[in-house]
Order: C-alpha cells, then sequence, then structure tokens
C-alpha cells in the first residue's frame, strides 16, 4: 500500500513545476515579443519620415522645374541674369557678358578672361540656359539704333556700367510682347509689359568699356 501511495503523489509533486516552467517561458516570450515590437515601430517610423522626405524633396524639384518652363518662370531667370552681370561687374574690376543667341533661342553668362571678345571659353561660362517654345526671343534693339532678330546679340558690363543700353523683346504662348530693359546709365534691369520704346542717350552719355 505505501508503494502504490508514493506513485500516486508523484504527478501531484511534478505538475506544479510544469506549470512554473510553461509560467516562465511565456513571460520571456512575452518580454521578447514587447522588445522586438518596439524596435520595430521605431524602424517604422524611421522609414515614414525618410519617405516623407523624399517625397517633399521630389515634390520640391517638380515644382521648380515647372516653374522654369512656364514664361514667367524663364523671364525671370533671364532678368536674374542680367542682373548678376550687372552687379558682379560694379563689385570687382572685372567684365562679364551676357550673350543672347536669338536663332538657337538660348543665352549665357560670362567672366570675359581675354582679349578676344569672339571666343567664348568654357571655363568662363557662369550660367547656360535656354528659352523654350512659350517662351521665346523675337529681336534685340541697342541703344545706339542697332537692331537683330537673328544670330548673337550682346550685353557687356563692367565697373563703368553697361556698354551699351537696349531691350530684349520676348513672347508668351499668347503672342504677347514683354520687354527687358537694360540701361547704361543706372546698370538697373527693368521688366515691362508691351514692346516699350526705348530710350537713346545723348552722346555724352557713352560709357567706356
Amino acid at each position: 500500500m505505501e508503494k502504490k501511495a508514493v506513485k500516486a503523489m508523484t504527478p501531484i509533486c511534478s505538475a506544479p513545476m510544469q506549470t512554473n516552467h510553461v509560467s516562465r517561458m511565456k513571460h520571456n516570450l512575452q518580454g521578447a515579443l514587447r522588445a522586438s515590437g518596439g524596435f520595430t515601430l521605431t524602424e517604422l517610423i524611421v522609414v515614414i519620415v525618410m519617405i516623407s522626405l523624399i517625397v517633399l524633396l521630389a515634390q520640391v524639384n517638380l515644382f521648380s522645374a515647372m516653374q522654369r518652363k512656364t514664361f514667367k518662370g524663364q523671364l525671370q531667370d533671364f532678368v536674374s541674369t542680367m542682373q548678376m552681370a550687372a552687379s558682379a561687374a560694379a563689385e570687382s574690376d572685372r567684365r562679364y557678358e551676357v550673350i543672347i543667341d536669338l536663332t538657337e533661342q538660348s543665352y549665357l553668362l560670362r567672366q570675359i578672361t581675354t582679349s578676344d571678345l569672339s571666343e567664348v571659353l568654357d571655363e568662363e561660362i557662369i550660367v547656360q540656359n535656354n528659352f523654350s517654345s512659350n517662351c521665346r526671343v523675337v529681336y534685340v534693339e541697342f541703344d545706339d539704333a542697332d537692331f537683330t532678330n537673328e544670330g548673337r546679340a550682346k550685353f557687356r558690363a563692367g565697373r563703368s556700367g553697361w556698354q551699351y543700353g537696349g531691350k530684349i523683346v520676348l513672347l508668351d504662348e499668347g503672342e504677347k510682347p514683354y520687354s527687358v530693359v537694360v540701361n547704361r546709365l543706372n546698370r538697373m534691369i527693368e521688366l515691362k509689359e508691351g514692346n516699350v520704346e526705348l530710350l537713346v542717350p545723348k552722346a555724352q552719355d557713352e560709357i567706356p568699356f
């Protein structure tokens, strides 16, 4: 009878030990899951932030590209280039030139580094850009009565100011004219609607280049 009693009590003693072991395993597993879940959430947040930044950057670049393709965007880029030439020349002893190619519908700004003004070196070019079909240069008129609607027109700026003034007439997609006016006396670059009349300076207003 005693041996049977011992055998009967053996399962009773082992049951609590198995329960404690399973409980510890569940506790450890829950802790691991909590830790793993927190780490995954952090990674997810970082990824979402990075994706948001990439999307924002893409939108900004797309918006800038679209702006540049619009008439006003291209016109503003051109005016800024002309202003850059005048400002850079005024602040230094260097000379600058804006070349407008009416045939190619393009323009560039360069620093003049040699006495040969007919040759443009690659290292001289500061800005180079193209006009599009919705922003076309139709002609350039200088304040010395020179006029061109083809080939290249050049505006040169030195410390004393522009060598020649003039106007650059452009058309938008609706064939509406705009004039970019270069004033040789005050260095100003003005953007005006319409094909404005160009003021011709007197002989004493000639500026040496």
